[in-house]
């Protein structure tokens, strides 16, 4: 019987993935056989030449315009327990490391990672070889220290969700209290938030942040008092768990055009709402290059399951992540 992730120790993980590597991926899961859809692009060969995606500034790293983003790997699906669970099950500490093999291979160079304390797949991704540069999601000060250790990240970033209630709360000081810490750590500190406005006042207010997580839909809406009001109930693009309304895009765009730091929009296809199929995602992926300045990116969670969305995306980012080319 498979022991649950959760337990898995680095020793055991590290001592089972080599035999089970190929069985894993071949095993079918609930019940059936893994379909593919009919024009899915196959996994590059581990020897192909990787085409370099469009990149950007970060600090004194050069990072690809597109970001593997972490929610699927931890079975963040937005879409309600049976996608969360079918996400969880695919996801095994070995198709965790293979998936960022994958993404490297496809020219895709950085990693957004949810939590230092469920994040050992990085460093065995890094035993085997990956190259790419982490950063990931915190919000206690406190435990800054033991994260940069653990994980070794180029950044961390105040967790959006957090943001969005603390400033709600007037406590935005302990967003700035994280950032310091974060800098005293020797690396580089972001804030990440789903509320347009937190972004502005930070910008405003001249805070010495590196870099923003600035997500397209503001899900956390209704835990800020008096958002809700603003917003035409017909602009919703569904009435799930979680509340995404089509007009959010525009509002967080035109504040991360106003901002002088490199921004990652994330949620850029509305936690897979804009995936119904490739035309839309493509859009999507579209809209979201042509919204944002020429040094930020993107982050995007993938579930390679069913189809190759690794690289399908990249391939979207090399054709609409280009960066203009200076007149």
């Amino acid at each position: 019987m498979q022991k649950d992730r959760a337990n898995v120790s680095r020793r055991d993980f590290i001592k089972g993935t080599t035999a089970a590597g190929a069985a894993a991926a071949a095993v079918p899961m609930l019940g059936g056989p893994v379909p593919r859809a009919a024009n899915a692009a196959e996994p590059a060969a581990e020897t192909a030449p990787v085409k370099p995606l469009p990149s950007i500034q970060l600090g004194s790293y050069r990072i690809s315009r597109m970001v593997a983003g972490a929610n699927p790997l931890n079975g963040g699906s937005y879409q309600g327990a049976h996608a969360t669970n079918c996400m969880k099950e695919y996801f095994t500490p070995e198709r965790q490391v293979e998936f960022l093999q994958r993404c490297e291979r496809a020219g895709i160079t950085a990693h957004q990672f949810s939590n230092y304390t469920n994040s050992e797949y990085v460093q065995v991704a890094r035993d085997r070889g990956v190259k790419m540069s982490f950063f990931g999601l915190h919000a206690d000060a406190a435990t800054v220290k033991d994260a940069i250790k653990s994980v070794q990240p180029i950044a961390l970033v105040h967790h959006g969700g957090v943001t969005d209630r603390l400033f709600a709360e007037g406590k935005h000081q302990q967003v700035r209290d994280f950032v310091k810490a974060v800098h005293d750590g020797g690396i580089m500190a972001g804030v990440s938030a789903h509320n347009p406005d937190c972004i502005k006042r930070i910008a405003d207010e001249g805070w010495d942040v590196d870099f923003f997580m600035t997500c397209f839909y503001f899900i956390t809406r209704e835990r800020v008092p008096g958002a809700m009001e603003k917003v035409p109930p017909i602009c919703t693009l569904d009435m799930t768990h979680y509340t995404f309304f089509k007009d959010d895009p525009a509002a967080m765009t035109a504040v991360v055009r106003q901002v002088k730091q490199p921004c990652f929009g994330f949620k850029i296809l509305a936690a897979g709402r804009a995936c119904l199929n490739e035309r839309r995602v493509r859009e999507a992926i579209k809209i979201a290059f042509t919204s944002i300045k020429p040094i930020d990116g993107v982050i995007v969670g993938m579930f390679p399951r069913y189809v190759d969305e690794i690289q399908f995306n990249a391939e979207a980012a090399h054709r609409y992540g280009q960066i203009p080319k200076a007149s």
